[in-house]
């Protein structure tokens, strides 16, 4: 049991393979760390390859040789019970989040409560509404009388590799779709926030009906390891959240074996600001950008500020930067916390560097706090008279930073948000609802709040245009992400 000021919880070193939950076959462990402290919080079984062939076969042999893939009523009670248990170690997982992930205790919402209450509930539920078969008009090629239908089936084992900055609200949303439609799975934990995984193996094995091989957690530092996933030909497909440099080599990867790929990448989002918005209502929403230090793959990095009003919204931006609550993330008034890691932290410090050196101001923050010496900690920093083409504005920074742009235009705004390798969010604030629904329709992105609005829920599909991903997580769109199509004609 470990304390903390958010509560006790029991983490689980072990792995889970082919339903039993076991130590890596080499006995070796890795640590996980807290990044707010820098301590050691415990160690975690430390996966070789050894251990993935094993947990890639089990997964197999569970799709080919069980009822899985087409018992619908049992995959639906399996979840129903995987919820409940789910629900049972809520504020133990919300206290491990905080310590492993370093995410302040007031944002697991996101983290935690929002997932548990659909990620796995609406795909249950959806697997009894779904239409699986489909009758087509009947045929008579060649003189043949045929009837025809759509059948939708699993696409079988499904290599899931989650990231750290969200890590729960990521397997959850995976696990859910992945398993109402019948599929098995091998899922690969980041290395910097294990154990919520881990938990939900041992959840799994000791709480649910689910199948010996169904499900499979494999932890391991080496990031290799989990390649073999895109590699191994018995794997049909990956489903994968992370940085766009590393859904590339999946796919890569995965091209021998023409694997199926679901990839929600990275992203460089704009908020725009047109010249009748209520500045000092809405530019605070911009402090977002510090929500878990920035770690957030749809964060509206980019604020796009017209010049008529360029000067006012600077000036409520740099109060907006200079009073964000950042630091201990047990603390309930505490907005920003650490880094996941002592490497992501000086990434965040070289970009930080790069917009120094490429000529944008900095007016707020830009170094690491000088009254914090332990835990991975970036000041809240912004960045003013940011040209879109530089670096600042062009790369996913993945912390704490904000770049502003003035714009002419409405025209002049689309332009700029849409001049980016990415496109998987971004927000439109208008006196105008029309008018911002007209540049929401114009931005190319996978998602898009319009005045404040929230998209997010697991019926809503989320993911992003050009480099930021292929296909959709949740909704009906990501239901049938892990389907596979059969056409079939008969007679009779």
């Amino acid at each position: 049991m470990i304390e903390t000021n958010v509560g006790p919880f029991t983490p689980e070193r072990r792995m889970l393979i082919d339903g039993k939950l076991v130590e890596a076959a080499s006995g070796k462990l890795f640590d996980n760390i807290n990044p707010a402290t820098e301590e050691v919080l415990g160690s975690v079984a430390d996966a070789g390859h050894e251990d993935m062939a094993q947990a890639i076969a089990a997964a197999r042999r569970a799709f080919d040789e069980t009822d899985w893939a087409t018992d619908h009523a049992f995959r639906r009670r399996c979840l129903e019970q995987l919820q409940v248990a789910l629900e049972s170690d809520r504020e133990q997982m919300r206290a491990e989040l905080v310590a492993e992930a370093g995410t302040p205790v007031a944002v697991t919402m996101l983290q935690l409560d929002s997932p548990l209450e659909d990620a796995l509930r609406w795909p249950a539920e959806h697997i009894e509404q779904f239409p699986w078969e489909r009758q087509l008009p009947d045929g008579n090629l060649f003189g043949v009388a045929s009837k025809r239908k759509v059948v939708k089936e699993p696409q079988g084992v499904v290599g899931a590799i989650i990231p750290w900055n969200y890590p729960f609200e990521v397997t959850a949303n995976k696990l859910g779709p992945i398993l109402a439609t019948g599929n098995t799975v091998v899922v690969k934990p980041a290395p910097d926030t294990p154990w919520n995984a881990t938990r939900l193996g041992r959840l799994i094995a000791e709480h649910t009906d689910i199948p010996a091989g169904v499900v499979n957690i494999v932890p391991s530092s080496d990031h290799l390891v989990g390649e073999a996933l895109t590699l191994d030909p018995r794997v049909d497909l990956i489903s994968f959240t992370g940085s766009t440099v590393t859904g590339k080599r999946i796919m890569e990867k995965g091209a021998a074996t023409l694997k199926r790929v679901f990839l929600e990448l990275g992203g460089k989002s704009a908020m725009i600001v047109c010249d009748d918005a209520d500045l000092a209502q809405v530019l605070p929403a911009a402090g977002g950008v510090c929500y878990h230090a920035g770690q957030g793959c749809a964060v509206q990095s980019r604020v796009l500020l017209p010049r008529s009003r360029y000067a006012e919204g600077v000036e409520i931006l740099k109060a907006v930067m200079e009073n964000i609550p950042y630091g201990d993330p047990t603390d309930p008034a505490t907005m920003q916390g650490p880094q996941v890691s002592a490497k992501q932290r000086d990434r965040v410090m070289s970009y930080i560097r790069k917009g120094i050196d490429e000529g944008a101001e900095l007016i707020v923050g830009g170094g690491r706090p000088s009254h914090l010496d332990k835990g991975f900690f970036v000041e809240p920093t912004l960045f003013v008279d940011v040209d879109n083409s530089m670096t600042i504005a062009q790369e996913e920074i993945f912390g704490p930073v904000l770049a502003v742009i003035p714009y002419d235009d409405d025209e002049d705004a689309i332009r700029i948000a849409n001049d980016s390798s990415y496109g998987l969010s971004g927000g439109v604030f208008s006196a105008s609802p029309e008018r911002a629904m007209a540049i929401a329709h114009r931005i190319r992105t996978g998602s898009i709040s319009v005045n404040g609005g929230m998209w997010y829920g697991a019926d809503g599909p989320y993911g992003g245009y050009k480099t930021s991903g292929i296909g959709r997580q949740n909704g009906v769109e990501g239901f049938e992400t892990y389907l596979e199509t059969k056409l079939v004609g008969y007679i009779g």
